[in-house]
C-alpha cells in the first residue's frame, strides 16, 4: 500500500503548520492527588517520585526558562522554529485557576510557542478548568492529554490509578463539548491483562472519538511498586515481539483519523529495571512498521464505527496556524 499505515503526529503537525513543530517538555512543579494523600500516597504502581518529569521546577527553573532551554536544544537537533508547550509531569490541572492561568500564560507568551499540551488525570478536570483551557484555543493549538492506561476497571484498581473508565469517558465528553482535542494515554502489558483486554481499550477509545492516542509499553523503573513486583518475580514484562503485536492490534481498532502521538516509551536508562529492549526505541518503532507491513494492516482496519465523531475532523478554527 502507498499510504502510511498509521497517522503519525509529526506528519499531522506539518499538515497543520506547514513546518516542523516540536514539543518542549515542561515541569510545572504541581502535585498529584494520588500521591499527596487526597486519593493515596503510593501513586500508580509504575510512577516514580518525579512523576515522569524532569525535576526542573524543583531546581527553580521557571516555565519561561525551561522553554528557552528546550527550544535551543530542539532547534539545534531538528531545525524546529515552532513549538508546543507540553506540561508533562504529575497532574497539570491540579492547582487553583490563578496558578494554572499564570503557568499557561507564561508558555503562550513566547512568540515561538504555537500551542499547549496539558497532561493530567480524568478526575482532575472540573468544568472551570476545562473552560479555562478552552479559552486558549483562540491563541494556538490545544491538546488535553488524559491518562487512561486501561479501559478495564479491575486493572485500574490493581495499578492504583484511583479512577474508573467511566470517569475517563465523562472527562472526554466534557472536554469535547468545549472543542478541546483529547489525547488519551494507554499502557500495553499491564499486570494480568490479556491481548483481548488491550484490544478492548483501543475499542473503548475509538468509540469515544478521542483525537489523539499515546501508546506506552509497561516498563519498570527503580523506586516504584512495579519495580519491586518485577524484582520479586510477581510481574512479567512483555517481550519485544509481544509488544509489537499488541501495538499492531491496537492500531487496527483505532478511529482512522486519530493522531498517534506515541508508539513506545522513553525510560531513563539509569533508572530502568525491565525490559532492557525498550531502550532501543528506534529499533522498536522499525519493528512495528515492519510488522504492520507484514500483516498488511493499518490503523482503523478493524474500527467498528458508531462512536463519537472526531472533531471536524480537527476543525481549522481550533488553533491559529500562523503563530
Amino acid at each position: 500500500m502507498d499510504r502510511p499505515r498509521y497517522r503519525d503526529f509529526n506528519t499531522f503537525l506539518r499538515e497543520r503548520f506547514g513546518r516542523r513543530v516540536q514539543k518542549v517538555t515542561l515541569d510545572a512543579g504541581l502535585a498529584c492527588p494520588n500521591r499527596d494523600g487526597t486519593l493515596s500516597t503510593a501513586g500508580c504502581v509504575f510512577c516514580n517520585a518525579r512523576g515522569s518529569g524532569t525535576g526542573a521546577a524543583a531546581r527553580g527553573m521557571s516555565v519561561t526558562e525551561q522553554l528557552a532551554t528546550g527550544k535551543a536544544v530542539l532547534a539545534a537537533r531538528y531545525k524546529a522554529k515552532k513549538f508546543l508547550a507540553y506540561f508533562q509531569s504529575y497532574t497539570n490541572t491540579y492547582a487553583p485557576l490563578p496558578t494554572l492561568t499564570s503557568l499557561w500564560d507564561q508558555a503562550m507568551a513566547d512568540p515561538d510557542v504555537a500551542g499547549l499540551c496539558v497532561g493530567t488525570r480524568p478526575d482532575c478536570v472540573p468544568d472551570e478548568v476545562l473552560d479555562l483551557l478552552a479559552a486558549y484555543r483562540s491563541k494556538g493549538m490545544v491538546w488535553l492529554e488524559l491518562g487512561l492506561q486501561s479501559a478495564k476497571d479491575e486493572t485500574l484498581a490493581a495499578i492504583n490509578r484511583g479512577h474508573s473508565a467511566a470517569c475517563f469517558a465523562d472527562a472526554v465528553a466534557r472536554a469535547k463539548s468545549r472543542g478541546l482535542w483529547v489525547c488519551a494515554h494507554a499502557i500495553l502489558g499491564l499486570p494480568g491483562e490479556t491481548a483481548e483486554d488491550m484490544a478492548a481499550t483501543a475499542d473503548f477509545l475509538a468509540n469515544l472519538g478521542v483525537e489523539g492516542v499515546k501508546i506506552h509499553l509497561l516498563y519498570a523503573v527503580k523506586g516504584t511498586e512495579l519495580g519491586r513486583m518485577v524484582e520479586a518475580g510477581r510481574c512479567r514484562m512483555l517481550s519485544r515481539g509481544e509488544y509489537v503485536e499488541r501495538v499492531c492490534d491496537f492500531l487496527e481498532r483505532l478511529h482512522p483519523e486519530t493522531v498517534v502521538q506515541r508508539l513506545t516509551g522513553d525510560p531513563h536508562p539509569g533508572e530502568l529495571l525491565a525490559p532492557p529492549w525498550c531502550l532501543d526505541k528506534r529499533g522498536v518503532l522499525a519493528d512495528i512498521k515492519a510488522r504492520l507491513a507484514q500483516r498488511d494492516t493499518f490503523q482503523g482496519r478493524l474500527y467498528s464505527g458508531g462512536g463519537s465523531a472526531i472533531l471536524g475532523p480537527f476543525s481549522s478554527s481550533s488553533h491559529s496556524p500562523g503563530r
